[in-house]
């Protein structure tokens, strides 16, 4: 059973790969136009809007917000865990209404086509290099002052064992927050690691269906600013974590011992 499933893994990526080569293909020439020009780059967010949808809609990937709280006035900082690259691709559509931007490892620059949608519109963080991080850093401080939104998965990577237990976080996102003085937006994806798990893992699981999210309430700029960073870091850290633990209670009995 377990290679059956395997085998229907790998058919399924494959099938989800050349539909992001597709829709990459099909999309370059547009955002190479719009964020050539910096005037338009808002617009080239639209267009991740409907690219993201476009690979929802033809990866068979619904979305279910399990809870749906109410959003801050922008910009603020999204942060989430990070199981599946699948957390990515429905970002956009799962947050239309105002522009943000990823921050994240910078490896993902040596893949050709991604490197061109990532750098354009997104912020890339090499974490081996203390001068480009804090470069990376102040980028998104410029970008937040310009009125965009940032959103940075925490653990910093996609766990190699142990899905969807969540990486301990880093404090990089609860100190941009408090310098920038903005709200923080707490997400859950609890199922994406079933969905579509690490394409390096040719026969890991992949497969469509429903995506469950919790969209959480907003820590307001005030209370931001009251907690400090370590604080932060924990009250976001279980909050993420709680919907994982109700979902998956042998994270809870793990955790004890």
């Amino acid at each position: 059973m377990r290679s059956i499933k395997g085998f229907f893994g790998f058919l399924w990526k494959l099938y989800v790969g050349t539909v992001f080569v597709f829709f990459a293909i099909l999309f370059y020439p547009f955002f190479y136009i719009l964020l050539a020009v910096p005037a338009w780059k808002t617009s080239s967010f639209r267009l991740f809007v409907c690219w993201s949808w476009c690979m929802r809609i033809f990866c068979f990937y619904p979305i279910k917000k399990m809870l749906d709280a109410e959003l801050p006035e922008g910009p603020y900082v999204i942060v989430s865990n990070h199981s599946s690259y699948l957390d990515i691709f429905v970002m956009h559509s799962l947050m239309p209404k105002h522009p943000f931007l990823f921050l994240g490892k910078g490896e993902i620059l040596s893949y050709p086509i991604i490197r061109t949608y990532f750098k354009g519109l997104n912020i890339p963080v090499h974490r081996k290099d203390r001068a480009k991080a804090a470069k990376s850093f102040g980028l998104a401080k410029n970008a937040v002052k310009g009125g965009w939104s940032l959103v940075i998965f925490p653990e910093g990577t996609i766990p190699d064992a142990g899905n969807p237990a969540m990486l301990p976080f880093k404090a990089g996102a609860f100190k941009l927050a408090k310098e920038l003085g903005v709200p923080i937006v707490p997400i859950t994806f609890t199922n994406n690691f079933l969905l579509f798990s690490d394409p390096g893992k040719l026969l890991g699981l992949a497969r469509p269906g429903i995506s469950r999210v919790y969209i959480h309430p907003f820590l307001s700029a005030e209370k931001v600013s009251l907690l400090s960073e370590i604080e932060l870091l924990n009250v976001c850290f279980d909050t993420i974590n709680e919907p994982l633990i109700k979902e998956y209670p042998e994270l809870l009995m793990k955790a004890q011992h």
